[in-house]
C-alpha cells in the first residue's frame, strides 16, 4: 500500500493533476462529484489556480475530469491505507495479540505516514499561489517523507522476522554507504521531479551536447536567487540533473562492485537481497536513460513512473541488505508470531 502510494504520486505529478482538487475535505472528499452541476462547480474552483490560468486555459470539462480523477484515487488510496492499517492495528492491540516491541515500531510508520501526508498538502498549497507548479522543494520533502515512512516499514519487518548475520568487517559499513549516496540521490530526483530538469537535458550520454552544461562553469550563476527561482532560470534543473547524473554512475558502479566482490563471501539471505539489488540498479539507470530519451512534449509517464517505482524497490533492496548483514539484535519475545 505505501509502494502504491509513492507510485500514485509520481502518476499524479506526471500528469499535472496533483492540483486539481484546491481543498482537503478529510471525511467529505471521499465522495465525488455526483452530477455534472458538483462537476461544474470544481471546475470553477480549479480556474481560480494559476496552472489553470497560465497553462491549462483551454482546459474543457473532460480534461478537468482526468487530473481529478488521478488526484482523486491518490487522496482516496491514502485514505484506504489508513483505514487498512489501523483498525487491525488497534484490534491487534486491544486483544493483546501485539506487545510493545512490534507497537512502538509500527507507531513510527503511523507517525511518519501522518507527516507525510502533512507535507503532502503543504505542498499542493504552494502550487496554488503565484506559480502553475507545486514547489520542487516541498515537493521533495514530501517525497523524501514517503520513502522514510516505507524505509521505517521495512525495519519493522526486519526486527521482526530477525534478519541477521554474523557480518565480516566492512560489509555493512559499504551497504551503508550505498545507503547514504542513495538518500542523497533521492533529494536530486524529488528535485529533477519538482523543477522539471529532465526536459531542459533530454539527451543522453551528453547533455545537450557537452558534459557540464555552459551555465554550470559561470561562477555568477551560483546564486541562492537562481536555486530558488528555478522556473525561471535554467541554473538549477542544470546543476540538479548534472548531479542526478554523477550519483546514477557512481551508485550503479558501487553495487555491481559490491556484487561481484562480495557475493561469495556472506550468507544465503545477504546474496538474495545483494543480487536483487544489483539488477534493480542496472535496471534504474536503464530507466533512467531511457525516460530522457523519450521525451517529447514532457516526461514520458510509463518510463518515469517505471524510475520512480525500481528506484523504491531498490532503496528497499538495499535497505533488507543491510538489515540481513547487521548483528543479531535483542530477541523480542520468546513466544511465536501470531
Amino acid at each position: 500500500m505505501l509502494i502504491g502510494q509513492v507510485i500514485l504520486g509520481g502518476i499524479t505529478r506526471l500528469t499535472g493533476s496533483g492540483l486539481s482538487i484546491t481543498s482537503w475535505d478529510i471525511i467529505t472528499g471521499v465522495i465525488p462529484p455526483m452530477n455534472k452541476q458538483e462537476w461544474l462547480d470544481l471546475f470553477e474552483l480549479y480556474k481560480n489556480t494559476p496552472q489553470y490560468h497560465k497553462i491549462n486555459a483551454d482546459f474543457s470539462l473532460k480534461n478537468f475530469k482526468f487530473i481529478y480523477f488521478w488526484e482523486y484515487f491518490h487522496r482516496l488510496w491514502v485514505r484506504a491505507l489508513g483505514i487498512i492499517f489501523l483498525i487491525p492495528f488497534i484490534v491487534f492491540i486491544i486483544r493483546r495479540q501485539i506487545d510493545f516491541f512490534l507497537i512502538k515500531r509500527l507507531l513510527l510508520v503511523v507517525a511518519l505516514a501522518a507527516l507525510t501526508a502533512s507535507a503532502g498538502w503543504i505542498m499542493v498549497m504552494s502550487g496554488l499561489v503565484d506559480r502553475p507548479w507545486v514547489n520542487a522543494y516541498k515537493l521533495t520533502l514530501h517525497f523524501l517523507l514517503a520513502v522514510v515512512t516505507i524505509g521505517a516499514m521495512v525495519k519493522c519487518i526486519a526486527d521482526v522476522y530477525l534478519m541477521e548475520n554474523k557480518p565480516k568487517k566492512g560489509h555493512t559499513r559499504f551497504v551503508m554507504i550505498l545507503l547514504v549516496l542513495t538518500a542523497v540521490q533521492l533529494v536530486f530526483a524529488g528535485l529533477m521531479a519538482g523543477m522539471r530538469a529532465g526536459l531542459y537535458y533530454a539527451t543522453w550520454p551528453s547533455m545537450n551536447g557537452t558534459f557540464i552544461p555552459d551555465v554550470l562553469l559561470n561562477i555568477d550563476n551560483w546564486t541562492l536567487h537562481n536555486l530558488t527561482n528555478y522556473d525561471r532560470y535554467a541554473f538549477a534543473p542544470a546543476l540538479v540533473q548534472f548531479v542526478h547524473r554523477l550519483l546514477a554512475y557512481v551508485i550503479l558502479l558501487l553495487t555491481v562492485y559490491f556484487y561481484h566482490k562480495k557475493r561469495n563471501h556472506v550468507h544465503t539471505g545477504a546474496v538474495k537481497w545483494l543480487t536483487v539489488s544489483y539488477f534493480l540498479v542496472v535496471f534504474q539507470v536503464f530507466l533512467g536513460i531511457m525516460t530522457l530519451l523519450k521525451i517529447k512534449i514532457g516526461i514520458p509517464l510509463v518510463y518515469g513512473t517505471l524510475h520512480q517505482l525500481v528506484g523504491v524497490l531498490y532503496v528497499i533492496s538495499l535497505l533488507f541488505l543491510y538489515y540481513s548483514l547487521r548483528k543479531k539484535i535483542s530477541i523480542w519475545s520468546k513466544k511465536k508470531l501470531p
